[in-house]
């Protein structure tokens, strides 16, 4: 049973720590010939088993049909920070060819390390990657592709129906769509006898507000990311409701201020949470979860919210970038995406989904939801510095969000100032 903090965790890093590189390149580089290179190379995958099921299915029936350019797939090790780790795996050109469940925040830092391959030079690519994710402009670095959007986990608030109903709520029509009926829902699941309303981590990590303000934000403007044109959005109007919210919901006592030491949701501490679609199968046997979407201040139809995408980037170290595209395009196929969306369901990041897979859906009505959400989303921002300006923001969140320790205006204020640097750089 994978927990909500250890599932925000995979969700938010980018997994890896060790490897080898494919073909003996090191130092970064994979030679004049990389491009065009062909032979064996090595994959990393995310360590959680449904992707790991999926990803040996893939390289199971790529290997038997490519005796000369074998599939090697490794488990990802346990990390405290993988984004360093892959930061000194390029450094040491010791990256594998291919990364599966890549951040997006973190492409832009290994961009300007040299340790990323510009997928849009390879031929094809660019028509491939539009093609099959549609309007994913947003996922490119000064102009070019260095990941494929891959999967998606649309994060949508999941509760605990027998407690939504012991609080007196529809449990699956809980009216919870503005942020004022949101906290008269969260008042009445306190009173009831629930510890909390909804858990968000509040832990400094620097993806944290993915799970917690970034997706109430992105419904509040409509998409708007955290930084547009080079610029902090969020010290706006905006981005104060959205702060004022959560700081009402921990100055009531609504959503602790402590790091949970359990699975809350299993142990029904909370009513409450964010998450993706993973979290079906996850409380498949423990908990009746229901889903709906985040709430904005005037209860809009169809809101967005954050997609908590994840890519699949190819690392210069790579000495036969050849197979690794020809690869890549195989484990993006309509046929593989369909193996993942069986496997984990989690959302393919392609055109026309729950048409691609009517049968799937029919049979898992659950998914539904998340399926149509994934139509509606935004992800973080391809810009400079983008781990430390989020870091930025989380510190300055947290010192007044959670722990009340200076104004809401402030924080938007500080943390919009110094983000501003952090691109500019």
């Amino acid at each position: 049973m994978r927990k909500i903090r250890a599932a925000a965790f995979i969700g938010a890093a980018a997994l890896l720590v060790t490897g080898c590189s494919s073909g003996g390149g090191g130092g970064g580089g994979g030679g004049d010939g990389a491009a065009s290179g062909t032979g064996d190379i090595d994959i990393w995958l995310s360590n959680n088993e449904q992707e790991l099921a999926w990803g040996k299915s893939v390289v199971d029936a790529w290997n038997a049909e490519h005796p000369d350019e074998q599939v090697k797939a490794q488990e990802i090790p346990a990390a405290s920070s993988s984004e360093e780790a892959i930061t000194a795996a390029i450094t040491a050109g010791t990256a594998p060819c291919l990364v599966f469940n890549i951040a997006p925040a973190a492409v832009s830092g290994w961009v300007r390390q040299g340790g990323l391959v510009d997928l849009s030079s390879l031929e094809g690519a660019d028509d491939y990657i539009t093609e099959r994710g549609g309007d994913v402009e947003s996922y490119q670095t000064d102009g070019a592709f260095y990941q494929l959007p891959w999967k998606s986990n649309p994060v949508m608030v999941m509760y605990n129906k027998e407690l939504f109903s012991n609080a007196g709520l529809n449990a699956d029509d809980p009216q919870m769509n503005t942020h004022e009926a949101f906290m008269e829902g969260a008042r009445a699941l306190v009173d009831s006898g629930v510890q909390s309303a909804i858990w968000p981590s509040p832990t400094s990590e620097f993806y944290q507000p993915w799970f917690d303000f970034y997706p109430f934000y992105l419904a509040e403007t409509d998409g708007t990311m955290l930084v547009e044109d080079g610029k902090a959005t969020f010290d706006s109007d905006a981005g104060k409701t959205v702060a004022d919210f959560w700081a009402a919901m921990y100055e009531e006592g609504l959503a602790p201020q402590e790091k949970s030491t359990d699975d809350a949701m299993s142990a029904g501490t909370t009513a409450m949470q964010l998450a993706g679609p993973w979290a079906i199968p996850s409380y498949a046997e423990t908990v009746d979860v229901g889903f709906m979407p985040v709430p904005t201040s005037d209860g809009r139809e169809n809101p967005k919210t954050f997609a908590d995408s994840k890519s699949v980037s190819m690392f210069t170290s790579c000495e036969n970038q050849g197979t690794a595209w020809e690869f890549l395009k195989f484990a993006t196929s309509e046929e593989s995406d369909g193996v993942l969306l069986e496997e984990t369901g989690q959302m393919p990041m392609r055109t026309g989904l729950k048409d691609a897979y009517p049968d799937y859906f029919s049979a898992n009505p659950n998914y539904v939801a998340f399926a149509d959400q994934a139509e509606n989303t935004a992800d973080v921002p391809s810009i400079p510095n983008s781990v430390e300006a989020w870091q930025a923001f989380r510190d300055e969140y947290s010192a007044s969000v959670i722990f009340g320790k200076e104004s809401t205006a402030d924080f938007l204020k500080n943390a919009a100032e110094k983000i501003d640097g952090l691109v500019s750089e």
